[in-house]
């Protein structure tokens, strides 16, 4: 460090000490870039990460995961199945949900049950499994399969085992031993069958085009009734032999008395699609896109509609009557209240 004197004075030799601080300051910047390099190639060559795996169980429900069917499994329990062949259960509407374990990847589509320990789903590729057990275990039943299409829909079981299913390339399957078993009730045709509702040995089948065929027989010979409309129908119930509802795209809802030998068109402010309809004892029910869901009197003539809205993003694709309000699945999970204004 140069110093400074005045004019014409003495400088004082510089303190030893000083002298020796100097020097080691000089040599400590010198030698720090060397240091920091060392110590960089140090820490790659012999210093490893250490992670510490932390197991964390993935949501029962997933982002992503739709519920496409639910089924009341005797009479406290709910089930429902959907997306990658998942299939959960659930208390009740307001209970939280359980996973249980599935044979199959493939989505789900639809379930139903016969009492509280059997149960059938049904899927895309042709899929049906069958539970002996309440939902603790499944087994794959190997139905018919097109070599066109083989998504099946829908599934509707009745008394003594008796199951029928529904979907692609007109497949319309039935089975009479708790679903272990399936054979073809109507030949392969160009039409998706999306519904089916069973009463006695009646049975009612609904699909593109405003398509309705229509058993008295228990599927042996069948019949076509005609319908108002050209757009795919979804979903029938029917809630006696003769008084019936059935739903689809464009806001479609069609009713009959008389055993579906004449459908009417009820118009309704809606334009979006139903999907899945009910009869709730004293009314009919009816969900579908943009969150939908539509009530009419007994004689499904008066109908209010709720929701609709292009803002809401809800669809739902199955709707069950369960305690003192509905038990809705599709995109989400939903509970809603019997009476709305």
């Amino acid at each position: 460090m140069e110093r400074h004197c005045e004019k014409g004075a003495s400088c004082p030799p510089a303190s030893p000490e000083k002298t020796k601080t100097s020097l080691f300051t000089r040599y400590l910047v010198s030698v720090i870039p060397f240091l920091v390099v060392g110590g960089l190639i140090y820490g790659g060559v012999y210093l490893k990460p250490v992670v510490k795996a932390v197991n964390v169980p993935p949501a029962v429900i997933e982002r992503g995961d739709y519920l496409y069917g639910i089924a009341q499994l005797g009479s406290e329990r709910l089930i429902a199945v959907g997306s990658r062949g998942k299939i959960w259960t659930s208390m009740g509407p307001t209970a939280s949900w359980a996973r249980l374990a599935s044979p199959i990847k493939t989505t789900l589509q639809d379930v139903d049950s016969w009492d509280a320990l059997n149960a059938v789903a049904v899927g895309d590729n042709g899929e049906i499994i069958v539970t002996r057990d309440g939902g603790s275990t499944w087994s794959k039943a190997a139905p018919p399969r097109s070599k066109v299409a083989n998504k099946l829909l829908r599934v509707r079981t009745a008394g003594q085992g008796v199951a029928w299913a529904v979907g692609e390339a007109g497949a319309v399957l039935k089975s009479e031993d708790y679903g272990q078993t399936w054979t073809r009730a109507r030949a392969e045709e160009d039409v998706a069958w999306n519904g089916v509702w069973i009463q006695g040995s009646r049975i009612w089948i609904v699909g593109e085009f405003g398509s309705v065929s229509f058993s008295a027989d228990n599927g042996r010979t069948w019949t076509k009734q005609n319908t108002p409309i050209q757009g795919s129908l979804m979903a029938v119930a029917f809630k006696d032999a003769v008084s019936g509802v059935a739903v689809g795209v464009d806001g479609a809802i069609l009713t009959t008395a008389d055993g579906g030998l004449t459908w009417i068109k009820r118009e309704l402010r809606a334009k979006d699609h139903f999907y899945d309809v009910i009869w709730d004892a004293d009314r009919w029910a009816a969900v579908g896109d943009k969150g939908l869901l539509a009530m009419s009197d007994a004689n499904g003539e008066a109908w209010q509609v709720v929701g609709g809205k292009d803002s809401d993003r809800r669809w739902h694709t199955k709707i069950l009557r369960f305690g003192s309000g509905y038990a809705l699945t599709g995109a989400s999970f939903l509970v809603v209240d019997r009476t709305f204004k």
